[in-house]
C-alpha cells in the first residue's frame, strides 16, 4: 500500500509551496487508495508555536485535505531517535564528539537515486561530510529523525520540493545504516514568482491564510495549486478535487519549474464564484460584510440576494464584492476621483441629473425597465447618447465607473436613495 506523508514545521504559516506539496501527496494517496499521514516537525521547541500548527491544520482542512490517523509529533520522540543513534554507534558506524553522535560517511562511493519526477540522479559521497545524528544538546538532526520516522511510519513515497534533493543521499545512508529499504523519492520543481525568482513576500502574499482572508474560495486555491506542476490534459483548467484524484499520478508531474500567477488564481476563483448559487454565496458574503463592519440590520436577505445576483459575474474574490458594492450598505462609500472629475464636474451633466431625479420621483413603478425608459427619453429629448446620462448617474449613486447594470442597481437601491444621491451629486 502507498503511504505518503506531509511534514510541516509549526514555525510559521502554511506557505503556498508547502500547500502544493501537501496537495500532491494527498492526491497520490487518494488516487492509489493509500494513506496520507501527517508528521509535525516540531523539534525546534523555541520557534515552534501551537498557533501556527492550528493555522496549518485549519488551512489543510479548508482546502479539502484530510489525513489518516493522528499526527506524529517529533517533539515527543527524542528517546526513539537517541536509541536508534546509539545502536548505529554501537555497530561502529558512528562516533562521539562530546555529547554529539556523528555518522561516519563512507567516501568515494556513488549513490544513484531513481527519482519519480527527474529520473536518475547521481551523487558522490566525497561531497558529503560526516553527518550529525544527535546534536550535543541531545536533540536530533533533521535528516536523521526524518529517516527514523519515515521508516517507522512505513512511508513508501516521499514527495517533496527540489530543495530537498541534497538531503536525499544523506538520508539513504541512514536507511542503509538502519537496515531499512529507502522509499521512492519524488522531487518537484519549486514554485517560482512571476519573475522567475523564488516565490517570496516581494511577489505578494505567500501564505494560504492570507488568500483565505482575502476571500478566495478553497476549491479555487486547490484547483490552482494542482495546475502548478501537473495538468489533467485537454487544456482543462477547472478541475474538482474528485476529478483530480481520479486522474492524478506522480509520474505525470512536470520536471519544469512553475510560476505563481496571481491573475490566473483570481480568474479561477472568479469562475468558481460564477458557478455558485446565490444561496451558496450569501453566507460567505455576509461573513465578509460583518468583517467590514456592516451590521446585521443593514443586511436585508432579499436585497442582499439581489445584489449578489447582479454582481456574481463581476467579482473575482469576496473582498472585491465588498469593494464593488459598498454603496448599497452605506452612504459613506468610496468615490473614484477620476470618475467624479470626468462625469460630475460638468454643469450640463449636473442639470441632467436633477431632471432625471425629478422624473424618477414621480415614477409609478420603480423598476429597471421603467428607469431605463426615462433615461432614454431624456437622452432623446436632449439629443444625447444614453451613455452621457448613464455614466454620470453611475458615479453619482455608487461613486464608481463600473459595476452591475445601472438600472438594476438603481432598482435595488430604491427610489428614495437614488433621488437623494442624484440631487446631492448635482449640488
Amino acid at each position: 500500500m502507498v503511504k505518503v506523508r506531509f511534514a510541516p514545521s509549526p514555525t510559521g504559516y502554511l506557505h503556498l509551496g508547502s500547500a502544493r506539496t501537501a496537495l500532491f501527496n494527498w492526491l497520490y494517496a487518494r488516487h492509489t487508495g493509500g494513506k496520507f499521514l501527517l508528521r509535525i516537525e516540531d523539534t525546534d521547541r523555541e520557534r515552534s508555536d501551537k498557533k501556527f500548527l492550528e493555522e496549518i491544520l485549519r488551512d489543510l482542512e479548508w482546502m479539502g485535505i484530510d489525513w489518516d490517523g493522528d499526527p506524529v509529533y517529533q517533539s515527543s520522540r527524542f528517546d526513539i531517535y537517541r536509541e536508534n543513534a546509539q545502536k548505529i554507534l554501537e555497530e561502529g558506524k558512528a562516533y562521539r564528539e562530546g555529547e554529539a553522535i556523528i555518522f561516519r560517511v563512507e567516501k568515494s562511493r556513488a549513490i544513484s537515486v531513481d527519482d519519480g519526477v527527474h529520473g536518475e540522479i547521481m551523487f558522490n559521497t566525497d561531497q558529503i561530510k560526516d553527518q550529525v545524528m544527535i546534536k550535543s544538546d541531545g536533540s536530533p538532526a533533521y535528516n536523521f529523525c526524518c529517516v527514523v520516522d519515515d521508516a517507522e511510519m512505513g512511508i513508501t513515497h516521499i514527495i517533496r520540493g527540489d530543495d530537498h534533493i541534497s538531503n536525499t543521499p544523506k538520508q539513504i545512508l541512514f536507511y542503509e545504516a538502519m537496515g531499512q529499504k529507502p522509499p521512492r523519492f519524488c522531487h518537484m520543481p519549486l514554485m517560482m514568482g512571476s519573475d522567475g525568482a523564488k516565490l517570496s513576500k516581494r511577489h505578494g502574499a505567500v501564505a494560504v491564510e492570507e488568500y483565505r482572508k482575502e476571500g478566495y474560495l478553497p476549491e479555487a486555491m486547490a484547483n490552482y495549486l494542482i495546475l502548478l506542476g501537473w495538468t489533467p490534459g485537454e487544456d482543462k483548467e477547472i478541475i474538482s478535487l474528485e476529478d483530480a484524484v481520479r486522474l492524478f499520478d506522480i509520474k505525470d508531474v512536470s520536471d519544469v519549474q512553475s510560476r505563481f500567477d496571481l491573475q490566473k488564481l483570481k480568474w479561477i476563483n472568479g469562475e468558481y464564484i460564477k458557478e455558485k448559487t446565490v444561496e451558496e454565496l450569501r453566507p460567505l458574503v455576509k461573513e465578509k460584510l460583518f468583517s467590514a463592519g456592516i451590521s446585521e440590520d443593514k443586511l436585508d436577505p432579499g436585497k442582499l440576494s439581489r445584489i449578489i445576483e447582479a454582481y456574481k459575474v463581476r467579482f473575482k474574490t469576496l473582498d472585491e464584492f465588498i469593494e464593488l458594492t459598498d454603496c448599497f450598505f452605506s452612504d459613506e462609500y468610496a468615490v473614484e476621483e477620476k470618475g467624479y472629475k470626468k462625469y460630475l464636474s460638468s454643469a450640463e451633466n449636473k442639470k441632467t441629473l436633477v431632471e432625471f431625479a425629478g422624473k424618477l420621483e414621480s415614477l409609478d413603478d420603480f423598476d429597471a425597465a421603467a428607469i431605463e425608459r426615462i433615461c432614454r427619453d431624456i437622452a432623446e429629448k436632449k439629443d444625447l447618447k444614453a451613455a452621457q446620462i448613464i455614466h454620470p448617474t453611475r458615479v453619482a449613486i455608487s461613486g464608481k465607473t463600473r459595476g452591475a447594470g445601472l438600472f438594476e442597481m438603481m432598482e435595488i437601491l430604491g427610489r428614495e436613495k437614488v433621488v437623494e444621491r442624484l440631487r446631492t451629486a448635482a449640488n
